[in-house]
């Protein structure tokens, strides 16, 4: 979405909307908030949406150079929320028009962080994170120089409980049921394996400009506590929620004021009894030990990483592999990049593709050997 500025009685002004393959569901949405462009990513329902908007005064595109003209259209803020590293152009679109871009699609740090980071500065565009655990830890950030950790909460997923032989098992609704969040099946898988949570670790490394060693996560199975930092004086400092994605989401538009939100749940502490915390088991969820390795190794390692996943994750769920066999995939394809190039980042954009592409061939034959 790109939103222009706030008005004084606190509604947007949408600028543009864009969607996948949903055409029904952005055409009702863009008229829905008067936006003044729509963008269907594949082009083959141009013609659908285009129908859909006609005499509605909304303007309809389709294609992937159309949702970089949505990214760079003039707006105080732009909500980068395209899955997988498909969003990377149209979010670096957005950065170089220096304007607020609050980030919802993580690989584009995860993929070009240091990248990402420098377009930032060069622009002077404020990243802001919508994932509600760096989100979390926006809100709380002080005195960033006292900073001795950064604590990512994590719900455990679908499997937290689950042993490991049964996870052999399990099927891709299984993977999807999360039992807090409602979520896509990319990102529900993800959490299924908590790639999700390696991944967050490896954005959180470059949007609060930190190592992996000083970034830990553990395991909350209620929601509740989304994130914390801890100080060298000892405090902790924690943001503290219901599990709904409006609170973060309207953080990042509203930035630096807060939105009321009355329709969200207010969260009572006294009725909840108890909040419960643990570390997540490396056996079970080899994926955060996977990604941290490929954190302190840089961007080349962080771009295999997260490539072989979307095609593992993809060949999961059309029953290629089971769901442990997504870890054996990105497992196999870090360990061979490792030996490749020893790790460090990629030189440019193109140069991130490249690695990106690379990458995936190799992840595609693990597959097929793993079919």
């Amino acid at each position: 979405m790109v939103a222009r500025p706030l008005t004084a009685d606190r509604h947007f002004r949408v600028a543009a909307l864009t969607a996948h393959r949903d055409v029904e569901g952005l055409a009702a949405a863009a008229l829905e908030t008067s936006a003044e462009f729509a963008v269907i990513a594949d082009p083959s329902l141009y013609g659908e949406l285009k129908g859909r908007l006609q005499g509605s005064g909304v303007e309809a595109a389709a294609g992937p150079d159309a949702l970089v003209e949505a990214a760079q259209r003039p707006a105080d803020c732009v909500v980068a929320a395209i899955v997988g590293v498909a969003g990377l152009r149209p979010t670096l679109a957005a950065v170089r028009t220096g304007c607020r871009v609050a980030i919802a699609n993580k690989e584009s740090l995860v993929c070009a962080g240091r990248l990402m980071i420098d377009a930032a500065r060069a622009s002077g565009a404020v990243l802001l994170p919508i994932d509600s655990e760096h989100n979390a830890i926006f809100q709380v950030l002080q005195q960033k120089a006292r900073v001795s950790q950064l604590i990512l909460t994590a719900s455990g997923g679908p499997f937290r409980d689950t042993p490991l032989d049964q996870m052999r098992a399990a099927t891709v609704e299984q993977a999807c049921d999360h039992p807090n969040w409602k979520m896509g099946p990319k990102i529900s898988i993800d959490s299924a394996t908590m790639m999700n949570k390696g991944l967050e670790l490896i954005e959180a490394a470059y949007l609060f400009d930190t190592s992996e060693d000083r970034i830990d996560i553990v395991i909350h199975p209620q929601s509740i506590v989304h994130s914390l930092v801890a100080y060298d004086d000892g405090s902790v400092l924690a943001q503290l929620g219901m599990p709904d994605m409006r609170t973060p989401i309207s953080y990042a538009l509203a930035y630096p004021h807060r939105m009321a939100l009355p329709g969200v749940a207010r969260l009572d502490l006294a009725r909840l009894g108890q909040l419960d915390f643990s570390v997540p088991d490396p056996a079970r969820f080899p994926a955060i030990g996977q990604s941290r390795a490929a954190c302190a190794a840089g961007g080349k390692a962080c771009i295999a990483l997260n490539a072989a996943n979307e095609e593992a994750v993809a060949a999961f769920r059309d029953k290629r592999i089971g769901l442990l066999g997504i870890t054996e995939v990105t497992g196999a394809v870090l360990e061979d990049t490792l030996r490749a190039s020893g790790g460090g980042e990629p030189d440019s954009f193109d140069h991130m593709f490249e690695l990106d592409a690379a990458a995936r061939r190799g992840a595609l034959r693990c597959i097929s050997r793993l079919n």
